[in-house]
Protein backbone atom coordinates (compact mmCIF):
# COMPACT_ATOMS: atom_id res chain seq x y z
CA UNK A 1 0.00 0.00 0.00
CA UNK A 2 1.41 3.66 -1.06
CA UNK A 3 0.77 6.29 1.83
CA UNK A 4 0.22 8.77 -0.92
CA UNK A 5 -2.30 7.83 -4.21
CA UNK A 6 -2.24 11.11 -6.37
CA UNK A 7 -5.64 10.24 -8.69
CA UNK A 8 -6.13 11.96 -11.92
CA UNK A 9 -10.22 11.67 -12.91
CA UNK A 10 -9.95 11.52 -17.05
CA UNK A 11 -12.96 11.72 -19.41
CA UNK A 12 -11.81 12.27 -23.05
CA UNK A 13 -8.64 13.89 -21.84
CA UNK A 14 -5.90 12.03 -24.09
CA UNK A 15 -4.28 15.47 -25.05
CA UNK A 16 -3.91 16.74 -21.49
CA UNK A 17 -2.15 13.22 -20.41
CA UNK A 18 -0.07 13.21 -22.79
CA UNK A 19 1.10 17.03 -22.45
CA UNK A 20 1.49 16.63 -18.12
CA UNK A 21 1.95 12.90 -17.36
CA UNK A 22 5.98 13.26 -18.47
CA UNK A 23 6.41 15.87 -15.42
CA UNK A 24 3.87 14.50 -13.23
CA UNK A 25 5.44 10.54 -13.42
CA UNK A 26 9.31 12.27 -13.29
CA UNK A 27 8.58 14.57 -9.94
CA UNK A 28 6.30 12.40 -7.94
CA UNK A 29 8.72 10.18 -5.74
CA UNK A 30 7.49 6.10 -6.62
CA UNK A 31 8.82 4.73 -2.98
CA UNK A 32 5.27 6.10 -1.26
CA UNK A 33 3.39 7.71 -3.89
CA UNK A 34 1.34 5.77 -6.57
CA UNK A 35 -0.01 7.67 -10.13
CA UNK A 36 -3.60 6.62 -10.70
CA UNK A 37 -5.86 7.47 -13.53
CA UNK A 38 -9.21 6.85 -12.87
CA UNK A 39 -11.35 6.77 -16.52
CA UNK A 40 -14.93 8.50 -16.42
CA UNK A 41 -15.77 6.43 -19.56
CA UNK A 42 -14.02 7.86 -21.69
CA UNK A 43 -14.63 7.72 -25.91
CA UNK A 44 -11.33 8.73 -27.27
CA UNK A 45 -8.06 6.88 -26.81
CA UNK A 46 -7.07 7.62 -23.25
CA UNK A 47 -6.99 4.04 -22.59
CA UNK A 48 -4.86 2.80 -25.26
CA UNK A 49 -2.38 6.17 -24.95
CA UNK A 50 -2.14 5.33 -21.47
CA UNK A 51 -1.50 1.46 -21.63
CA UNK A 52 0.74 2.01 -24.31
CA UNK A 53 3.26 4.68 -23.09
CA UNK A 54 2.55 4.84 -19.35
CA UNK A 55 2.11 1.16 -18.56
CA UNK A 56 3.20 1.93 -14.85
CA UNK A 57 0.16 4.11 -14.23
CA UNK A 58 -2.46 2.47 -12.18
CA UNK A 59 -6.03 2.55 -14.03
CA UNK A 60 -9.19 2.77 -12.79
CA UNK A 61 -11.65 2.36 -15.69
CA UNK A 62 -15.65 3.51 -14.94
CA UNK A 63 -18.10 2.37 -16.96
CA UNK A 64 -19.93 5.95 -17.64
CA UNK A 65 -19.47 10.05 -17.10
CA UNK A 66 -20.07 9.75 -13.33
CA UNK A 67 -19.14 13.52 -13.10
CA UNK A 68 -16.32 14.80 -11.16
CA UNK A 69 -18.24 14.25 -8.34
CA UNK A 70 -19.03 10.44 -8.60
CA UNK A 71 -16.09 9.96 -10.82
CA UNK A 72 -14.05 10.47 -7.84
CA UNK A 73 -16.02 9.25 -5.12
CA UNK A 74 -16.15 5.90 -7.03
CA UNK A 75 -12.04 5.55 -8.03
CA UNK A 76 -11.27 6.85 -4.16
CA UNK A 77 -13.53 3.94 -2.91
CA UNK A 78 -11.11 1.30 -4.78
CA UNK A 79 -7.98 2.52 -3.13
CA UNK A 80 -6.35 1.49 -0.06
CA UNK A 81 -3.85 4.98 0.95
CA UNK A 82 -2.87 7.47 3.81
CA UNK A 83 -3.51 10.46 1.66
CA UNK A 84 -5.38 11.05 -1.88
CA UNK A 85 -4.51 13.99 -4.21
CA UNK A 86 -7.29 14.93 -6.27
CA UNK A 87 -5.62 16.55 -9.16
CA UNK A 88 -7.20 18.05 -12.40
CA UNK A 89 -5.26 16.28 -15.87
CA UNK A 90 -4.67 19.86 -17.26
CA UNK A 91 -2.28 20.51 -14.10
CA UNK A 92 1.11 20.81 -14.53
CA UNK A 93 3.41 19.86 -11.39
CA UNK A 94 7.10 20.85 -10.75
CA UNK A 95 9.78 19.40 -8.87
CA UNK A 96 9.52 19.17 -5.41
CA UNK A 97 5.40 19.57 -5.34
CA UNK A 98 4.13 16.59 -3.70
CA UNK A 99 6.74 17.08 -0.53
CA UNK A 100 5.69 20.22 1.24
CA UNK A 101 2.36 18.81 1.15
CA UNK A 102 3.05 15.69 3.06
CA UNK A 103 5.18 17.43 5.86
CA UNK A 104 2.57 20.03 6.79
CA UNK A 105 0.33 17.56 6.74
CA UNK A 106 1.99 15.14 9.03
CA UNK A 107 2.72 17.96 11.09
CA UNK A 108 -0.79 18.56 12.48
CA UNK A 109 -3.51 15.79 13.00
CA UNK A 110 -6.16 18.15 12.84
CA UNK A 111 -5.14 18.94 9.11
CA UNK A 112 -7.77 17.80 6.59
CA UNK A 113 -6.71 19.29 3.49
CA UNK A 114 -4.02 21.03 1.92
CA UNK A 115 -3.77 22.47 -1.12
CA UNK A 116 -0.69 23.62 -3.24
CA UNK A 117 0.31 27.07 -4.52
CA UNK A 118 -1.78 27.11 -8.12
CA UNK A 119 -0.30 29.37 -10.97
CA UNK A 120 -1.92 29.79 -14.36
CA UNK A 121 -0.33 27.65 -16.89
CA UNK A 122 -0.18 30.53 -19.77
CA UNK A 123 0.05 33.29 -17.72
CA UNK A 124 2.54 31.74 -15.56
CA UNK A 125 3.58 34.43 -13.57
CA UNK A 126 0.11 35.28 -12.21
CA UNK A 127 -2.14 32.93 -10.13
CA UNK A 128 -4.71 30.67 -11.43
CA UNK A 129 -8.65 31.24 -10.95
CA UNK A 130 -9.21 28.16 -9.79
CA UNK A 131 -7.88 27.85 -6.25
CA UNK A 132 -5.25 30.96 -6.43
CA UNK A 133 -2.80 30.67 -2.96
CA UNK A 134 -6.25 29.21 -0.96
CA UNK A 135 -10.05 29.43 -1.02
CA UNK A 136 -11.69 31.82 0.88
CA UNK A 137 -15.38 32.55 0.75
CA UNK A 138 -17.97 35.38 2.32
CA UNK A 139 -20.72 35.38 4.66
CA UNK A 140 -23.11 34.94 1.40
CA UNK A 141 -21.22 31.82 0.39
CA UNK A 142 -19.34 33.57 -2.41
CA UNK A 143 -16.33 32.18 -3.22
CA UNK A 144 -12.88 34.06 -3.53
CA UNK A 145 -9.06 33.20 -3.21
CA UNK A 146 -5.98 34.55 -1.78
CA UNK A 147 -4.69 35.91 -4.96
CA UNK A 148 -8.19 36.61 -6.52
CA UNK A 149 -11.44 38.10 -6.34
CA UNK A 150 -13.94 37.84 -8.49
CA UNK A 151 -12.04 37.76 -12.07
CA UNK A 152 -9.22 40.16 -10.64
CA UNK A 153 -5.83 37.76 -11.05
CA UNK A 154 -3.25 39.04 -9.40
CA UNK A 155 0.77 38.78 -10.25
CA UNK A 156 2.29 36.06 -8.11
CA UNK A 157 5.31 38.23 -5.98
CA UNK A 158 5.42 36.16 -3.00
CA UNK A 159 2.79 38.08 -1.05
CA UNK A 160 0.92 34.84 -0.08
CA UNK A 161 4.17 32.88 0.65
CA UNK A 162 3.20 31.26 3.76
CA UNK A 163 1.33 28.47 4.96
CA UNK A 164 -2.07 29.59 6.10
CA UNK A 165 -5.37 28.01 7.55
CA UNK A 166 -7.90 28.74 4.51
CA UNK A 167 -11.79 28.06 3.99
CA UNK A 168 -11.43 25.30 0.73
CA UNK A 169 -9.05 24.02 -0.98
CA UNK A 170 -9.12 23.71 -4.55
CA UNK A 171 -10.52 20.25 -6.49
CA UNK A 172 -7.81 21.58 -8.83
CA UNK A 173 -5.22 20.17 -6.67
CA UNK A 174 -6.53 18.89 -3.27
CA UNK A 175 -4.40 17.27 -1.03
CA UNK A 176 -6.60 15.33 1.68
CA UNK A 177 -6.71 12.51 4.84
CA UNK A 178 -8.18 9.26 2.71
CA UNK A 179 -9.71 8.38 6.35
CA UNK A 180 -11.62 11.73 6.60
CA UNK A 181 -12.41 11.80 2.75
CA UNK A 182 -14.05 8.31 3.31
CA UNK A 183 -15.63 8.92 6.66
CA UNK A 184 -17.23 12.35 5.52
CA UNK A 185 -19.00 10.54 2.43
CA UNK A 186 -16.57 12.38 -0.15
CA UNK A 187 -17.79 15.11 -2.72
CA UNK A 188 -21.61 15.10 -2.98
CA UNK A 189 -22.53 13.63 -6.48
CA UNK A 190 -25.76 15.59 -6.69
CA UNK A 191 -23.31 18.68 -7.45
CA UNK A 192 -22.14 16.57 -10.63
CA UNK A 193 -19.23 19.16 -10.37
CA UNK A 194 -18.46 22.51 -9.49
CA UNK A 195 -18.23 24.22 -5.81
CA UNK A 196 -17.77 20.35 -4.21
CA UNK A 197 -15.03 21.00 -2.96
CA UNK A 198 -16.10 23.99 -1.15
CA UNK A 199 -19.05 21.94 0.47
CA UNK A 200 -16.31 19.24 1.54
CA UNK A 201 -14.00 21.57 2.87
CA UNK A 202 -17.02 23.42 4.89
CA UNK A 203 -17.98 19.86 5.84
CA UNK A 204 -14.40 19.11 7.57
CA UNK A 205 -13.98 22.68 8.77
CA UNK A 206 -17.62 22.08 10.76
CA UNK A 207 -15.96 19.32 12.53
CA UNK A 208 -13.30 21.10 13.60
CA UNK A 209 -11.03 20.06 10.84
CA UNK A 210 -8.47 22.97 9.39
CA UNK A 211 -7.86 23.24 5.51
CA UNK A 212 -4.32 24.78 4.74
CA UNK A 213 -2.34 26.04 1.85
CA UNK A 214 1.14 25.75 1.23
CA UNK A 215 2.31 27.63 -0.92
CA UNK A 216 6.15 25.79 -1.07
CA UNK A 217 4.16 23.68 -3.38
CA UNK A 218 3.51 24.86 -6.95
CA UNK A 219 1.31 23.73 -9.74
CA UNK A 220 0.07 25.22 -13.03
CA UNK A 221 -3.10 24.98 -14.05
CA UNK A 222 -4.97 25.13 -17.65
CA UNK A 223 -8.31 25.76 -16.39
CA UNK A 224 -12.00 25.83 -18.28
CA UNK A 225 -10.68 22.22 -19.16
CA UNK A 226 -14.61 20.84 -18.23
CA UNK A 227 -16.81 23.76 -18.79
CA UNK A 228 -15.78 26.96 -20.77
CA UNK A 229 -15.76 29.74 -18.31
CA UNK A 230 -18.78 31.60 -20.44
CA UNK A 231 -21.02 28.44 -20.34
CA UNK A 232 -24.63 28.71 -19.06
CA UNK A 233 -24.41 24.87 -17.44
CA UNK A 234 -21.31 25.70 -15.56
CA UNK A 235 -23.56 29.03 -14.18
CA UNK A 236 -26.59 26.64 -13.70
CA UNK A 237 -24.10 24.08 -11.34
CA UNK A 238 -22.24 26.95 -9.27
CA UNK A 239 -25.40 28.74 -8.55
CA UNK A 240 -27.02 25.75 -7.64
CA UNK A 241 -24.67 23.78 -5.91
CA UNK A 242 -23.36 27.19 -3.89
CA UNK A 243 -26.97 27.24 -2.23
CA UNK A 244 -27.13 23.85 -1.91
CA UNK A 245 -23.84 24.04 0.04
CA UNK A 246 -24.75 27.08 2.09
CA UNK A 247 -28.44 25.11 3.01
CA UNK A 248 -26.54 21.86 4.54
CA UNK A 249 -23.59 23.37 6.38
CA UNK A 250 -24.85 27.13 8.01
CA UNK A 251 -25.38 27.22 11.42
CA UNK A 252 -29.16 27.16 12.44
CA UNK A 253 -29.56 30.94 13.66
CA UNK A 254 -28.30 32.28 10.52
CA UNK A 255 -29.52 29.92 7.80
CA UNK A 256 -32.95 31.92 7.39
CA UNK A 257 -31.83 35.52 6.92
CA UNK A 258 -28.50 34.70 4.64
CA UNK A 259 -30.22 32.19 2.40
CA UNK A 260 -32.92 35.17 2.14
CA UNK A 261 -30.30 37.70 1.23
CA UNK A 262 -28.64 35.53 -0.79
CA UNK A 263 -31.48 34.89 -3.03
CA UNK A 264 -32.22 38.56 -3.46
CA UNK A 265 -28.89 38.81 -4.55
CA UNK A 266 -29.37 36.29 -7.41
CA UNK A 267 -32.50 37.63 -8.25
CA UNK A 268 -31.06 40.99 -8.75
CA UNK A 269 -27.82 38.94 -10.32
CA UNK A 270 -30.35 37.28 -12.65
CA UNK A 271 -31.73 41.12 -13.77
CA UNK A 272 -28.57 42.19 -14.67
CA UNK A 273 -27.86 39.44 -17.36
CA UNK A 274 -31.95 39.96 -18.82
CA UNK A 275 -31.12 43.72 -19.15
CA UNK A 276 -28.03 42.87 -20.88
CA UNK A 277 -29.31 40.57 -23.12
CA UNK A 278 -27.81 37.37 -21.69
CA UNK A 279 -30.77 35.19 -21.99
CA UNK A 280 -29.16 31.96 -21.45
CA UNK A 281 -27.37 32.75 -18.56
CA UNK A 282 -30.26 34.29 -16.77
CA UNK A 283 -32.11 31.35 -18.00
CA UNK A 284 -29.17 29.64 -15.76
CA UNK A 285 -29.62 31.15 -12.77
CA UNK A 286 -33.61 30.51 -12.94
CA UNK A 287 -33.15 27.23 -13.21
CA UNK A 288 -30.66 26.68 -10.25
CA UNK A 289 -32.78 28.31 -7.83
CA UNK A 290 -35.87 25.61 -9.15
CA UNK A 291 -33.55 22.97 -9.16
CA UNK A 292 -32.08 23.99 -5.61
CA UNK A 293 -36.32 23.86 -4.36
CA UNK A 294 -36.69 20.36 -5.74
CA UNK A 295 -33.18 18.67 -3.86
CA UNK A 296 -34.41 20.46 -0.55
CA UNK A 297 -36.25 17.09 0.73
CA UNK A 298 -32.69 15.29 0.15
CA UNK A 299 -30.82 18.57 1.20
CA UNK A 300 -32.65 18.17 4.73
CA UNK A 301 -31.54 14.75 5.21
CA UNK A 302 -27.70 15.86 4.62
CA UNK A 303 -28.01 19.17 6.91
CA UNK A 304 -29.15 16.56 9.91
CA UNK A 305 -26.08 14.58 8.75
CA UNK A 306 -24.01 17.44 9.38
CA UNK A 307 -23.67 17.15 13.80
CA UNK A 308 -21.80 20.49 14.53
CA UNK A 309 -22.36 23.96 12.41
CA UNK A 310 -19.95 26.18 13.31
CA UNK A 311 -19.63 29.95 13.28
CA UNK A 312 -17.03 32.52 12.14
CA UNK A 313 -14.94 30.02 10.55
CA UNK A 314 -11.31 30.79 9.79
CA UNK A 315 -11.26 31.64 6.06
CA UNK A 316 -14.89 33.43 5.94
CA UNK A 317 -15.33 36.60 5.13
CA UNK A 318 -17.81 38.36 7.82
CA UNK A 319 -19.00 40.70 5.48
CA UNK A 320 -19.87 40.70 1.47
CA UNK A 321 -17.47 40.31 -0.85
CA UNK A 322 -19.11 42.91 -3.12
CA UNK A 323 -17.66 45.47 -0.14
CA UNK A 324 -14.28 44.16 -0.09
CA UNK A 325 -13.92 44.68 -3.66
CA UNK A 326 -15.24 47.93 -3.53
CA UNK A 327 -12.81 48.92 -0.70
CA UNK A 328 -9.77 47.52 -2.81
CA UNK A 329 -10.56 49.55 -5.60
CA UNK A 330 -10.63 52.54 -3.07
CA UNK A 331 -7.51 51.81 -1.89
CA UNK A 332 -5.39 51.59 -4.73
Amino acid sequence: MKRVSVVILNWNGRHFLERFLPSLMAFTPRDYAEVVVADNGSTDDSIVFLKKFFPEVRLILLDRNYGFTGGYNRALAQLESDYFVLLNSDVEVTQGWLVPLVDLMESDENIAAVMPKIRSYDRREYFEYAGACGGLIDIFGFPYCRGRILNRIERDKGQYDTPVEIFWASGAAMFVRAELYKRFGGLDESYFAHMEEIDLCWRLKNAGYKIMVEPASVVYHVGGGTLPNESPRKLYLNFRNNLSTLYKNLPGMRLFPIMFIRMCMDGMIALGYLFKGKFSFFKAVLKAHIGFYRQLPQLRVKRKAIPVKCIGLTGMLKGSLAFLLLKKQTNE
